[in-house]
């Protein structure tokens, strides 16, 4: 309001709304030109996450504060190497399972260009895709990705150092976090919503992960796929990845039936995994994750395409967490932009109709 009492002249809503499309586009281009650095810091930051109980639990207990440092640490660094060792183990078996196969997939790239031949189908295009099922170049490509995940010395040596410097900070979270009480209440309130909502999300996905994991081992051992076990844990580390993990999961189990068994291997395979993990995956995790989190299956799901086009591969594994930190950010520490809760929120409540 001015000194006489008149209302200050406001931008029209059609100005507010393009000046932030622009600023959400802005951000996207900035955040895809500096992935290389905020994928890591985020990973990171969300590992620390991840060990902050152990952190609370060690100092209730009566540690001191450098062995409870310590020991999220370990938590941290071994989570990690789960994660990096773990899936270049898989990737190993498959590699090295791959060559044995050669025969069958020579002859089953005859039987499907004599099929194709038949129906007037067969071209030179389809003729070279066939060519790349050669296991022996597969399994050069998986080599090549196991050399690739190991490769990244530079950016495992940044985020170790990351999360070093980050897990050694929790024990001065506590004044920081006061201080910003004080002054940002709103802020502050937001952000323990998106450590909270996090670190329920870590533990669904590992919970479900389990479960379908064992599930998926069992299955393929009945159906004796080669290496139920192997498939099993990549089930789990791929859980990890919303909505289309189980997709990635199945690829390496279905392709060794495909070479087993033919065909109805393929399909037995691909129907276990529909049955189990889509059920589980597609249906109740994202739902229960969801309703844990507060935020809605389709938003879970936009959240992947987003964050893996702007941060890559990282992105999918961050994707709901980037979504918590970006709602905690820009829209619950702000009491204006609650609106938009309704419109990204797992569940919302009816309100009665006035009488």
């Amino acid at each position: 309001m001015t000194d006489d009492g008149a209302r200050s002249p406001t931008l029209p809503r059609s100005v507010v709304v393009l000046l932030g499309v622009v600023g959400v586009v802005a951000l996207g281009i900035g955040i895809k030109a500096a992935a290389g650095i905020i994928a890591p810091a985020v990973l990171a930051l969300v590992l620390t996450i991840a060990v902050l109980p152990i952190h609370r639990w060690t100092k209730k207990h009566g540690w001191p504060g450098w062995c409870a440092t310590l020991a999220a640490l370990a938590g941290a660094y071994l989570i990690l190497l789960v994660m990096v060792v773990g899936t270049a183990v898989c990737l190993i078996k498959f590699a090295d399972l791959l060559p044995s196969y050669a025969k069958q997939a020579k002859d089953l790239t005859t039987n499907v260009e004599d099929g194709l031949a038949n129906l007037g189908l067969d071209t030179s295009s389809t003729s070279a895709a066939l060519s790349k099922l050669d296991p022996t170049k597969l399994a050069g490509y998986v080599a090549g990705l196991v050399e690739a995940t190991f490769g990244f010395l530079g950016f495992l040596f940044f985020l170790v150092t990351l999360m070093f410097f980050f897990v050694v900070a929790i024990a001065g979270f506590g004044p920081r976090v006061t201080a910003l009480r004080r002054s940002k209440p709103g802020l502050a309130a937001a952000l323990g919503t998106f450590v909270s909502g996090s670190q329920t999300y870590l533990l669904m996905s590992a919970l479900f992960g389990a479960i379908v994991g064992v599930l998926d081992a069992g299955a393929l051992w009945l159906l004796g796929v080669p290496l139920p076990l192997v498939w099993g844990f990549f089930s789990f580390l791929t859980n990890f990845i919303p909505n289309i993990g189980f997709v990635i999961g199945v690829i390496p189990p279905a392709f060794l039936a495909l070479l087993d068994d033919g065909w109805e291997g393929l399909l037995w395979v691909v129907l276990v995994y529909s049955v189990l993990n889509v059920t589980i995956q597609t249906f109740i995790q994202p739902r229960v994750v969801g309703n844990s989190v507060g935020l809605s299956a389709e938003i879970t799901f936009l959240s992947l395409v987003v964050w893996t086009f702007l941060l890559g591969a990282l992105g999918a594994l961050l994707a709901v967490p980037m979504t918590l930190l970006m709602r905690a950010i820009f829209l619950d520490s702000d009491p204006r932009a609650a609106w938009v809760a309704p419109l990204i929120d797992a569940t919302v409540e009816d309100e009665p109709e006035p009488s």
